[in-house]
Formats: structure tokens, sequence, C-alpha cells
């Protein structure tokens, strides 16, 4: 069903009329019971017996199952009806319908009608399809509908008189020898009593309608879900709009009359980063080209997108293209800017990034890639070519390759204050020892707390700092002895120079007499306020991380998660503290150059998962898990963390 696709877009945007945008769309629909009855009784007429062609068979089933593929602002099958005609332009009908494996003569096109219309037949249970067809002609536009089978050939009769027939058949208007197609106001009733759709007055187009589909294991709503995934696999190039124009085509899908979602390809993982790499090919500055230096020639431009991403559960039209869980692909095409194929590059290090690539031939070196094509279109094979074609082919590759390779490149260690430590998959393997640091360039760093990365408040205190405890011990006193308030004690709860502590309300130590204790003193218990008992020193604020960092998606973004408490209650001020490791030396940059990439607050995220973005929060302290999410910098290890302070509260 794939090949459907590519086969059937090719040949719709070959026949495109110049200054329209193609409407190309897919029907799987059941006939209904009013159009049954014509179609049997139509098609059944003098047709072959089953044995011969299975389209009996396919039409005495209790229902009739067609899939329609058609498109609007294209040509139509034009020009002459019949294959003897000597007409040497504006043949496409009797190229479509007639000649098999005949080439299209359309410059930049995508295919050839031999395979293009083979697909029809090939998905054909019933070995049979209608072509409808709407087109200029001298005077105005004409109408044309014909019905066509290709089965096996086979011979009936015996001895002498035997005859081979070759498979094909038609259906129409039979003049003489020849079988015609139904035109003008002819074929317009017929396709009505068929029920298929109109042509507009002034629209011209061609729908294509397959009878009993093979749709293989999957039911008809499954298959119109593939094929709305396949057109966007294989056809987003030409989905792409520029400013407010309108995109080179359109597309839909229906099931029973119901519409299929075609995705959108710039907010579709991952097409959206093909989609991107295709703008940096299109773009001066970003573009990339790929030139042959013996014999010298420009062979193409390539555009290139690199970024963090979460792992895929790629659908049944990606996996048929070759995509798996992680992009590390280019799209090959020529200059129709239909998919040929997706090449598969090398794989980055780190498990969390993936890049995408474009890579479009020249027009000069157009044919020459068309020409490495086998029929399906689907793939760039040089070694079946000769001389300079085979050599620029194969340069292409060459060329993508050290492309590809200086894209992915990055020194596989970096430097810590502890040892050097090899990243990629084993990083991954030991990230539980680390905290606060994560590597999209391919591990985690391992590193010792930090030594006055920046410069700091006395209240501050930042993350990778080894946690420091404030202390305070109560002494349990023996039975019988007066008791000493909860307050810091020192020397293990015995007062500089004297044996006993005083009572800091007093003054005084045990052993001297108080005021209720003093002869002629009334007691005044109860009557005079008690002096406040004095606070232990207010302990400084903390982070505490609460796991390692993970991915999480976030309106489209990848975001890095750090999750974290702070303990100490209280009012409290936490900034992000954010910094790269450049690959090769090790050195932090908490400044990067102008155009580096470098990580970016993204915000801070409540238990409640509330977000805010503000960059310097004021929380209060407790047990609650905060996060902060960071959108991490490719082809670097990205320092993560969280700085805390006492906040200043008016009062």
């Amino acid at each position: 069903m794939t090949v459907l696709v590519r086969e059937s877009a090719q040949n719709s945007w070959d026949a495109r009329l110049p200054g329209h945008t193609v409407d190309y769309r897919i029907d799987y629909q059941t006939v209904g019971a009013a159009h049954a009855p014509v179609w049997r009784d139509e098609l059944l007429r003098d047709a072959p017996q089953t044995e011969h062609l299975p389209l009996r068979a396919s039409l005495s089933a209790s229902t009739i199952d067609i899939l329609t593929i058609s498109d609007r602002g294209t040509s139509g099958l034009g020009g002459p009806t019949r294959a003897d005609s000597a007409v040497t332009q504006d043949h496409d009908f009797v190229s479509f319908v007639r000649n098999i494996g005949e080439p299209r003569d359309t410059a930049h096109g995508g295919g050839t009608y031999g395979f293009g219309k083979g697909i029809f037949y090939l998905i054909a249970k019933s070995g049979a399809v209608l072509v409808h067809t709407r087109c200029r002609v001298e005077g105005g536009f004409e109408t044309r509908l014909i019905g066509c089978a290709l089965w096996q050939s086979h011979v009936k009769g015996n001895g002498s008189k035997a005859t081979r027939y070759t498979g094909r058949h038609w259906w129409g208007n039979r003049k003489a020898d020849v079988v015609e197609p139904l035109t003008g106001p002819d074929a317009e009733m017929m396709a009505y009593r068929l029920g298929l759709r109109a042509f507009e007055a002034d629209e011209t187009g061609t729908s294509i309608v397959v009878i009993d589909p093979e749709l293989g294991d999957r039911e008809p709503h499954e298959a119109t879900d593939y094929l709305a995934d396949a057109i966007l696999w294989n056809l987003w190039p030409k989905m792409l709009s520029v400013a407010d124009e309108r995109p080179p085509m359109t597309f839909s899908v229906r099931h029973q009359g119901s519409e299929v979602t075609v995705p959108d390809p710039r907010d579709t993982r991952p097409i959206d980063l093909f989609v991107e790499a295709y703008e940096n090919m299109c773009s001066a500055e970003k573009g990339h080209v790929l030139e042959s230096f013996n014999p010298r020639r420009v062979l193409g431009r390539l555009g290139l997108e690199k970024r963090p991403a979460l792992p895929l559960e790629p659908t049944p039209a990606a996996t048929g293209m070759g995509i798996e869980k992680t992009v590390h692909h280019v799209c090959l095409m020529r200059t129709a800017e239909l998919v040929v194929t997706y090449h598969q590059g090398p794989k980055p290090a780190a498990e969390y990034l993936s890049y995408a690539g474009v890579f479009r031939v020249t027009e000069e070196m157009d044919a020459t890639f068309a020409s490495s094509e086998p029929p399906t279109h689907d793939a760039w094979a040089w070694q079946s070519l000769e001389g300079r074609d085979k050599t620029f082919v194969r340069v292409a590759f060459t060329r993508l390759k050290e492309k590809l390779d200086a894209l992915v490149a990055i020194n596989d260690k970096v430097r810590s204050p502890g040892a050097e430590v090899p990243l990629g998959a084993a990083s991954r393997e030991f990230s539980s020892l680390v905290t606060g640091s994560w590597g999209i360039g391919g591990g985690v760093r391992f590193g010792k707390p930090k030594v006055n990365p920046v410069a700091q408040n006395d209240d501050e205190d930042v993350e990778w700092e080894p946690e420091r405890r404030d202390v305070f011990v109560a002494e349990t006193l023996s039975p019988g002895s007066n008791p000493v308030p909860d307050t810091p004690a020192w020397d293990g709860g015995r007062y500089p120079g004297g044996d006993e502590v005083p009572d800091d309300r007093t003054g005084l130590r045990p052993d001297m007499p108080t005021q209720d204790a003093r002869p002629g003193w009334d007691s005044l218990a109860g009557t005079l306020p008690a002096a406040p008992r004095p606070q232990p020193p207010a302990a400084r604020p903390k982070v505490q991380y609460v796991a390692e960092p993970y991915y999480e998606i976030r309106d489209g973004n990848v975001v890095l998660v750090q999750e974290f408490r702070l303990p100490v209650p209280g009012t409290q001020q936490v900034s992000p503290q954010l910094a790269i490791l450049l690959p090769g030396n090790g050195v932090r940059e908490m400044d990067p150059p102008i155009g580096a990439a470098r990580p970016e607050f993204f915000g801070w995220e409540s238990e409640r998962g509330l977000l805010d973005r503000t960059n310097d929060l004021v929380v209060s302290g407790g047990p609650g898990i905060w996060r902060l999410l960071v959108v991490p910098a490719p082809d670097t290890v990205t320092e993560i963390g969280v700085a805390v302070k006492r906040a200043e509260v008016a009062r």
C-alpha cells in the first residue's frame, strides 16, 4: 500500500496544472445498495469466467468494496484514446490505459506510467479498475469512463481452434474491434449510476477505482489509517507551504465517508525534524553543497538538524521506511521533491539525541539519479550504473557519510575533577553515581563537589556542594537535677568555666536562689511574663535532590527534569544553575560563545503540576517535591543544578 501511495501521487504530481495545487484524495467505501445492482449488471455482462478473471467473485459478494484514488488540479487523461494514433504529444490516456511501461516525458517527473498503473491492478483482488477522467479537448472539456482488467493470459478452445487471450479486458463503448471509453454525457450518466464522485464544470483530473482492494491483514479502518500515515512519510515535502501560499499538494483520506486525519508534518514527531532539515537545506547560510571533484560537479544540497528527542514508538508506515526508535536518517529526493528513501546514517552516541537530513539533487543531476532508481523509485543504486553517472551517485553517498560523521563526532572522554570517564553507554550504566549532571553528547559527567563555580552570597547554597547540617545537642540530666532549657550546648552541655549551665532567663546557676526563694519576697509567679526563650540559629536553606534527572515532553519540547526538595522550612529563593562542558576539553562554560548551543531554563513545576516560568522563584521550604525543567544543549554535557538562598520578605 506504500507503493500505491508513492506511485499514484507521483503520477498526480506529474499531471499537475501550472499554478494549481494538486488535490490528492483516497476514499475507501462500500458501494451503496442503490448502486450495487448497476455494478453487477454493467460489469458482469460478457465478463470472463472466474477461473480467468476474479471479477465475478468480487461482484457476487454480499458487499462491493472499492478504493478510489483521485486527483484534481491535474490535466486529466487527455489526447487520443487509441494506441495506434500517431500523436506524439499529449497522449496521457493512451499511455495510462493502453500502453504499459512507457516513461513519462514530463520535466522533473517522478515516475513512469507502467509501474504507476500496474500497482492499481496488483492491489485489486478482482483484477479490474475503473478509470474516470476529465480533460480539456478542442472546444471545451470532456469526461471519459472506461473499465480495465489485467489478469493472467489463458487459452480457450482446443487444437487448431484454440485461441490465446492476453488477460486484458475493457468495458466501454465497443467500436469495431476496439473498446473505446464512454465520453461526454454518456460517461457522466454512467458515473452517476455507479455512484462515482462527479467533476465540477471546469474541473479536470482523474479517479482510479480499485474494485475489491487487497488490504492484507488490516481491517478497512486500519488500512485507511495506514494510508494517511504513508502519505505523511512519503509526501510531506509537498505539504509544506511558503509564506501565505497554498502548498503544492493537499491530501485527504476517507473511510466510509468519514475524514481520516493526515498528520501535519510540522507538528508530528519525528517528521518535524526533517522539516527543519529541509528548511536548513533551502537556507543559503545553513545548507551544504555536496560536490564531486573529479569530474567536478555540484551534486545537490544538504540540510541537517540535530536535537534531543525521546525514543520513538514508530508507526507501521515509519517502520516500513526504515525508521526505528531513534532518527538518524537523511531523506533523499530528486528535484520533484518526492521522497525516494530515508538513508540511514551513523547512530549518535547519546541515546536521547536524534538528527535528520534532507538531500536534494540539482536539476543537472536529476536524470542521472533517476536512472539509478528501481521501478519502485525507492532507492539510488549506483552499482547499476556505468561511467560518470556511477561516479556521481557513489560520490554523493561518500559526501553524505563525511557530513554525517562530522555531525555526530564528539570526543568520547571529558575531563572531570576526579578522573577521565568514558561517555556514552557506559556512563549511562553508572549514572546512579552522579547527581545533577547530564550529558546529551554521550553521557553524564562524574564530578566532585564544585569549588567556587560562581560567586555566591554567604547565605547561598548550591546543589553540587556537599550538604552540611547544623547540629544542636540537648543533654539529658540525671533525675533530681534542675531542668536545662532546650538551648544550644557546647562542650557536652557544660558551660565554659563552670560545671553547671546558668539559666539564660535569669543568668543564675541552678544552685543560686531565685526571687521566689529569697526571704521577704512575695512570689510573683504568674504575674510577670517570662522572658522569651531564645531560638536556635536559623538553618541555612538546602537543596535535597530526589532522583537522577530524566526526560519528559512539555509543550512539544524534550526537557530534562530534576526533582528536588527544600527540607528547611521558611521562605526561600531558588534559581537554576546551568552550565555546559564542551566536548574534548571538559571546560565549564557558564556563558557560551555567541551562537553556541546552551541549555535553556524551561520552568519550575510544583508537586501539583503547575508550571512557573519565573527564573528566580520564591517558595516555601517543606516536604513537597519541586521539579526544575531544562531544555539541554546538544553536543555538550549539560550541568543542571539548583541554587537556594533565604528570601528577603518585606515586613
